[in-house]
């Protein structure tokens, strides 16, 4: 994928603050500290147009990012052990199941873990219910570089088995490495041709 432009839109808390252009979406959900941010970036080689923290809970709305002026990148809020107050929490379930269940432009959903983490009740409960929606999740497991290859290997095989999925439907990244780039460009971009 070839980035000409790469654009923050805006941040939406509801359905009314969406950006009304008719471009095919893919979001990016995952736990807190994730990588959410630094996977976007990564792939759009741009170093902050996704703002990262070292503090989980920064991402607090729905980020949109156009790509190409042709699709977008939504940075979805982190769930999880996120350092907010728990009335800015109750309200992040809403307003990111009211995004996924009803928008029409959502074309696939990058479920974004941590390699060194099992998956939890959340990832399994997301993607049962993306299932259920019928709107393909893209699997990503992030910060492969923290652990040797070996690890990556059987972490790799542990989340597969956790999931019921098979190892290379499991790609690995780095944001420091950059590992894993072109294959989630390769599985994104066929996405992106299915008509709204």
């Amino acid at each position: 994928m070839i980035i000409k432009s790469a654009e923050f839109v805006i941040s939406a808390a509801k359905t009314s603050q969406y950006p009304i252009d008719p471009f095919p979406e893919i979001a990016f959900a995952g736990r807190s500290n994730v990588g959410k941010s630094s996977l976007i970036n990564t792939l759009v080689n741009r170093k902050q147009l996704v703002k990262t923290s070292s503090t989980p809970g920064r991402t607090q709305l729905i980020n949109f990012f156009c790509i190409n002026r042709s699709f977008f990148l939504v940075d979805l809020p982190g769930y999880g052990y996120a350092k907010v107050p728990a009335y800015v929490q109750k309200k992040w379930g809403p307003m990111v199941e009211t995004y996924i269940a009803s928008r029409i432009n959502l074309k696939a959903v990058a479920v974004i873990m941590d390699i060194r983490r099992t998956p939890n009740t959340f990832e399994h409960n997301l993607l049962a219910w993306l299932k259920e929606l019928q709107l393909p999740p893209i699997l990503i497991l992030t910060k492969a570089d923290k652990i040797s290859k070996i690890n990556q290997k059987k972490q790799r095989q542990k989340i597969g088995a956790a999931l019921g999925v098979q190892t290379d439907e499991l790609p690995l990244f780095s944001s420091k490495t950059r590992l894993g780039k072109e294959k989630i460009w390769q599985i994104i971009i066929p996405l992106l041709k299915n008509p709204i």
